[in-house]
């Protein structure tokens, strides 16, 4: 299958069998003894053997509930998948159960998603808090977080120590040490091509400000710290235009930063071409009033409201996503390395056990901080623009008043 095709492919998983889905899969698992047929939906990974993993799980679980069987569709490239998501959700021929990379309130309260606080149980107080908080609106859990993707600061412990530099516990100690780090050949920070990346929000959120606080865009509150980005960008201490963004770690790899934000997910390739020359923190609080903050990221499950087999999906989410940690594990680190959902899954994880990744998972728990879930792609370009205009040297309070109402105006669209 081509890497965009989306329903060209699926396969049947029927009492540990195998077999082409037809037209009919309804009928075809009726064929081969199963009751009921779940349709799910996946979005293209790209990591060698994601899809041979789910097919596995869904054969797993068909093999102890030969009555179910699943049809694992896979699946649009992340550029296609959520128009494709969307436009299903609408007609007769939505999945049954379909994975969320951007979590949003606004799908729970027009009745797309299906509650899941059964699904977790007992075992919700097991999942990462941050996690939770995305996934609830209105009191009720509309999904379940299949594994985590946290960013981290990484820095180059031998350039830290060569500039007497130490790990940044606050704002102004990273941008002191940003300045120190820089030299001929090296800058001294890199958050992305843009010298915006995230740090809009890891500022707002260290500072104690949220983007979202109920009914209301907040985020200007964080002027002060945001206003912080003048004063990184004034020294010229960080890194714009690398050939890579952000989310490689080419540039940390290559000496080109001597600390980067960027994802879990390149800690293998980082340990590959470092060893043991790096390490790993949150982003430091912005004053000491302030908390240190990671993003957290990742995808999320959810059952179509409308399936006319929730009581299946959710027998499903639960065999899968709560109770199987081996295939949790394996789903975390053996086709990219993420981490499990589960704070007592994730401390089991070997790879998780010892040294930066283990420093990792601890912030994950720790300092995690997801979107609020109605936060927008449109709420997202406004603030990022802002803080640019602020890195610039717009006036902080003024600029960003002015993106929160528009903000603010597409919150109150979502609540009507």
């Amino acid at each position: 299958m081509s890497r965009r095709g989306f329903l060209g492919t699926s396969m049947l998983f029927v009492a540990g069998s195998v077999v082409a889905c037809s037209s009919d899969p309804q009928g075809t698992a009726a064929a081969n003894g199963a009751d009921v047929t779940l349709t799910q939906w996946y979005h293209q990974y790209g990591e060698e053997g994601t899809q041979a993993a789910v097919k596995r799980y869904a054969a797993e679980f068909t093999e102890a509930h030969p009555g179910i069987a699943i049809n694992v569709v896979w699946g649009a490239d992340v550029s296609q998948y959520e128009t494709k998501l969307n436009a299903a959700l609408l007609g007769d021929d939505a999945p049954d159960i379909f994975e969320l990379g951007d979590f949003r309130a606004e799908m729970a309260r027009k009745g797309q998603l299906e509650p899941l606080d059964d699904v977790y149980g007992a075992a919700k107080s097991g999942f990462n808090k941050a996690d939770l908080d995305y996934l609830t609106v209105d009191g009720k859990l509309y999904a379940i977080k299949t594994m985590d993707d946290i960013m981290v600061l990484y820095y180059r412990k031998s350039l830290l120590k060569k500039a007497g530099v130490t790990p940044p516990s606050t704002f102004a100690e990273l941008t002191d040490a940003a300045k120190k780090l820089t030299s001929d050949g090296t800058k001294g920070l890199f958050i992305g091509n843009d010298g915006i990346g995230d740090s809009p929000y890891l500022l707002a959120w260290s500072e104690g400000v949220d983007l979202i606080d109920g009914d209301k865009v907040v985020y200007a509150d964080a002027a002060r710290s945001i206003g912080g980005l003048r004063d990184l960008h004034a020294d010229k201490s960080v890194l714009l235009g690398f050939t890579t963004d952000w989310y490689d770690p080419g540039a940390f790899n290559q000496g080109a930063a001597a600390m980067q934000w960027c994802g879990l997910w390149a800690l293998p390739a980082v340990e590959k071409e470092l060893g043991d020359d790096f390490g790993v923190l949150p982003w430091p609080a912005y004053d000491k009033k302030g908390r240190a903050v990671a993003r957290l990221g990742g995808w999320s499950q959810a059952i179509h409201a409308r399936s006319k087999h929730v009581a299946e999906a959710k027998k499903y989410l639960e065999w899968l996503w709560v109770k199987q940690t081996d295939l949790q594990i394996d789903w975390a680190v053996k086709y990219g390395f993420h981490v499990p959902a589960q704070t007592e899954v994730a401390a089991k994880t070997p790879e998780f056990g010892k040294g930066a990744a283990k420093e990792a998972a601890r912030i994950s728990t720790e300092h995690g901080k997801s979107f609020p879930a109605e936060w927008t792609q449109a709420m997202q370009a406004g603030f990022i623009a802002a803080a640019a205009a602020v890195a610039k040297g717009a006036a902080p309070a003024r600029t960003l008043d002015k993106a929160q109402a528009k903000a603010q105006a597409d919150l109150d669209k979502q609540t009507v």
